[in-house]
């Protein structure tokens, strides 16, 4: 399983590069429904052997509502919304994916004293997981698109539950269910708030939305 472990968190490193590294909004809700999958299968294989009725259950609930509910709603908010592409970002594509590299550097070394108090099969993951939720952050912060901040913002829970699988013999699955609930609110609200926003305005840019003055009596 070790082995199974290893390839899993090396997929969920590359899902993040990919993220840093496309326009299409399509592309990155795909990838945030790839990275659904690859959790629910880390959370069980990273507890193998102490699997439980709870911890099943929260991998299920991982997979139905992160790969395939926030997808959907993130799809239609976009169709709603007429948006396809980050156009304009703070941050280039290819400079977000230098960024990316040396973040990951960065997540291994800031670890690397963190080995000898995690367990032994988690020692890879828990890079991976603080590179999860730093890109999810640089996400939020380089792009103008709200959507594609929705995307960073579900990128960087994935990260913060990544954590939690780390440690998922350990940890209360009520905490889990509780973060999965909070990330829900948040897309479900954020979609409503991009659907309102794009029936008053042309663009749905972030950046513009900081200019808005009253109109001139």
């Amino acid at each position: 399983m070790n082995a199974l472990s290893d390839i899993l968190v090396l997929l969920l490193v590359l899902t993040n590069i990919r993220l840093l590294a496309t326009s299409r909004l399509l592309v990155a809700i795909q990838t945030l429904a790839y990275q659904a999958l690859l959790l629910s299968i880390i959370l069980l294989a990273e507890s193998f052997g102490h699997w439980t009725t709870q911890l099943l259950a929260l991998a299920l609930v991982t997979l139905v509502l992160k790969g395939v509910f926030m997808p959907w709603l993130m799809r239609r908010a976009m169709r709603q919304a007429d948006v396809r592409r980050e156009v304009e970002p703070f941050v280039g594509f290819s400079a977000s994916v230098l960024i990316g590299a040396v973040l990951l550097g960065l997540c291994f070394t800031v670890t690397a004293p963190m080995k000898a108090s995690v367990p032994t099969r988690a020692t890879l993951l828990m890079p991976a997981a603080m590179f999860a939720s730093l890109c999810g952050l640089l996400v939020i912060i380089t792009r103008k698109k709200a959507l594609m901040q929705v995307v960073g913002y579900v990128a960087l829970e994935n990260g913060i539950y990544a954590f939690g699988a780390a440690l998922a013999v350990d940890a209360p699955m009520l905490v889990e269910l509780g973060v999965l609930l909070d990330v829900f609110v948040a897309v479900f609200v954020m979609g409503i708030a991009v659907n309102h926003i794009s029936r008053e305005f042309d663009h749905i840019d972030t950046d513009r939305l900081s200019q808005l003055k009253d109109s001139p009596l």
